[in-house]
């Protein structure tokens, strides 16, 4: 049994990077043999393995023909009489199309993705990326990945993508999966690099109208010395994972926390009165199209409508504060308010000239919430009941949070 090792796998040692899923193609071979050999099929539209022993993913080499609109449309052909070649050829981007053979470890590169490695280069295999509109968002989520490594889209892979997006072909991308690249590229070190790659590509409209529509509406230069929303939110969703690595709860309530600022009147504009209410709709309307996770929609609610509130937290009176914790079902989750206080700094923080500035709102947002928990129903007035209850738990909350204020105060230095 002849066998490669393929893909990611090979692309990140060669950079260097930690190895993740690996993923091999066999050569030569039918699924009857396959099958003989002791491997467990679990491929459904084309012939893949699970070794017997490791669990890892074993294919049989194969071509794929488009035959219908969407990444769906394809027919496969597995045939033993495919080469190895032929199936690296039927891959994305160069970088992906590089093979190390399992028996004597020589690279197979027929395509000259170790080249454009070192070149840092992400460029398409052939011309058949273009039947694929899902291969627009992942070019644009291995931006958000390699970027911080200093790669860049091919020109001539660029050209493709606006092509495609051009003709119409990216409407037949199914949510789910426009979701599912997304979150992935919030996890990754530089999301700005995916929603950019979009952005120039005229994907961005597509995948995300409601983030591509903040690209161009100005802001107020004393507030956002980097004016433009949409650049913006390229710095926040940056900012956020660099505060919160990895983590794309974070990085999405940090992508959607300005919608609203899309739907300023052009006659009000750079000012954005209103913004953190009129950004709920578009909010639902995203989620709901994506079919976002329910964590994910409320924790983003949470931010769009309360980010303004954080910032000026310190002028906020104590039962304000409360109030906003309990909107945010935040008695009940405290993790949603020290999310929400993490996101806001991102806020905060990703504008140009203050990614290195405090944010105290963050930690005294998260302080009062801890106030307000340690109260507990032993600590009221005995023989209460019904909503008597609830009201003096709310009372004592708000006291403790300005005993937290008062405390503060105290323990502040003297001017």
């Amino acid at each position: 049994m002849k066998t490669y090792l393929v893909g990611g796998a090979v692309r990140d040692s060669l950079l260097g990077l930690p190895a993740g899923d690996r993923d091999y193609v066999v050569v030569g071979e039918t699924p009857e043999a396959m099958l003989a050999a002791g491997f467990k099929a679990v491929g459904k539209d084309f012939p893949v393995f699970l070794h017997p022993d490791t669990g890892e993913e074993y294919a049989l080499a194969r071509t794929e023909r488009k035959s219908g609109r969407g990444y769906r449309g394809f027919v496969v052909d597995a045939d033993p009489s495919v080469s190895l070649e032929d199936d690296l050829g039927r891959r994305d981007f160069t970088i992906n199309a590089i093979a190390r053979d399992e028996g004597d470890g020589r690279l197979v590169d027929p395509y000259g993705g170790a080249r454009d490695l070192e070149a840092k280069v992400l460029r398409h295999v052939g011309e058949a990326f273009v039947e694929d509109p899902l291969r627009v968002l992942r070019a644009a989520r291995f931006m958000a990945r390699f970027a911080a490594h200093g790669f860049s889209v091919a020109p001539e892979t660029m050209a493709l993508m606006r092509r495609m997006a051009e003709s119409g072909e990216l409407a037949d991308l199914v949510p789910e999966r426009v979701w599912q690249e997304t979150r992935r590229a919030l996890a990754c070190a530089t999301p700005s690099a995916f929603l950019r790659t979009l952005h120039e590509a005229g994907a961005l409209a597509v995948a995300l109208p409601e983030v591509d529509a903040l690209y161009g509406v100005p802001q107020r230069p004393e507030y956002h010395p980097e004016v433009d929303t949409g650049i913006h939110t390229e710095m926040v969703v940056d900012m956020a994972a660099r505060l919160a690595p990895g983590d794309d709860l974070i990085g999405f309530a940090a992508l959607t926390h300005d919608l609203g600022k899309a739907r300023t009147p052009a006659d009000l504009l750079p000012r954005h009165h209103n913004h953190e209410h009129n950004g709920l709709q578009p909010l639902a309307e995203l989620c709901a199209r994506l079919k976002v996770p329910t964590d994910h929609r409320l924790l983003a609610e949470a931010v769009c409508r309360e980010h303004l509130n954080v910032h000026r937290l310190a002028e906020m009176r104590p039962r304000s504060v409360y109030e906003l914790i309990a909107r945010c079902d935040g008695w009940r989750n405290p993790r949603r308010i020290e999310q929400m206080a993490l996101v806001c700094e991102a806020d905060k923080r990703g504008r140009l000239g203050l990614e290195d500035s405090d944010y105290p709102s963050r930690q005294a947002l998260v302080d009062a919430l801890h106030a307000g928990l340690k109260v507990r129903a032993g600590d009221l007035k005995p023989g209460l009941s019904g909503p008597a209850v609830g009201e003096a738990m709310r009372r004592a909350r708000i006291e403790a949070i300005a005993a937290l204020r008062r405390e503060g105060t105290q323990d502040s230095p003297s001017v």
